[in-house]
């Protein structure tokens, strides 16, 4: 099989401590051959520090939200053979990515999704129960991890899941949307580690914010199914 020309993707928003081993990682990863960065309207040095880790680096001066700032970079950026998607706070751990993006190399997937082990205290579960839910749903698709960013997905897959749902619900959207086309979804355990949001305010906050993303993605796919 020829070689793929592919491309990890890391959108990030005030990484700055995290986001240059996360980088590393993925270039370590066999058959990467170039990291970039989309810095969602960081407040710190997230683009700094990427940059310095020898990514290359998108910028957006206004935070837009994690599937806009995904969706602008496919637009700005030439074609890949295979995309792998990266959260910015894996760190030293993505390195574990390179199984799942092998599943898609060695064509046993068009898309590989990364299910990892647990990430320490979060929340009640009650958002990854309602998302995996609706994947059922939508695409009959029984899904491990509904919310993992870790995937690993080729260009013609994932250009038929565009234009990307918006914010959190980048991830359940896209399952949908590849399941629904005739995709070839799988998941693969991955040893990663990223940052939990915990049970305080903040955290809270976030999981409020990605339950309506992920609300909003399903809602307009249940429209498009009727």
């Amino acid at each position: 099989m020829p070689a793929r020309w592919v491309v990890a993707l890391v959108p990030a928003h005030d990484e700055e401590d995290r986001v240059a081993d996360t980088v590393r990682a993925l270039s370590m990863i066999p058959g990467v051959a170039e990291a970039v960065v989309v810095d969602d309207g960081s407040r710190d040095r997230t683009a700094a520090e990427a940059l310095a880790a020898g990514a290359t680096v998108l910028r957006i001066p206004r935070r837009v939200g994690k599937g806009a700032a995904l969706e602008g970079a496919l637009r700005r950026l030439p074609a890949a053979d295979v995309w792998l998607l990266a959260d910015a706070d894996l760190a030293g751990s993505a390195t574990a990515l390179a199984w799942v993006l092998e599943e898609v190399l060695e064509d046993r997937a068009d898309v590989a999704i990364a299910a990892l082990p647990p990430q320490g205290e979060g929340g009640f579960g009650t958002v990854k129960r309602n998302a995996r839910r609706a994947i059922r749903a939508l695409s009959g698709f029984e899904a491990r991890e509904p919310l993992s960013g870790q995937r690993a997905i080729t260009d013609v897959a994932l250009q038929a899941c565009r234009p990307l749902a918006s914010g959190f619900g980048v991830e359940t959207g896209m399952t949908i949307d590849a399941v629904r086309r005739g995709f070839r979804v799988v998941e693969i355990f991955a040893d990663l580690h990223h940052r939990p949001s915990g049970r305080s305010v903040r955290g809270f906050l976030h999981r409020g914010r990605q339950g309506a993303d992920i609300a909003r993605a399903v809602a307009v796919r249940a429209l498009r199914r009727r």
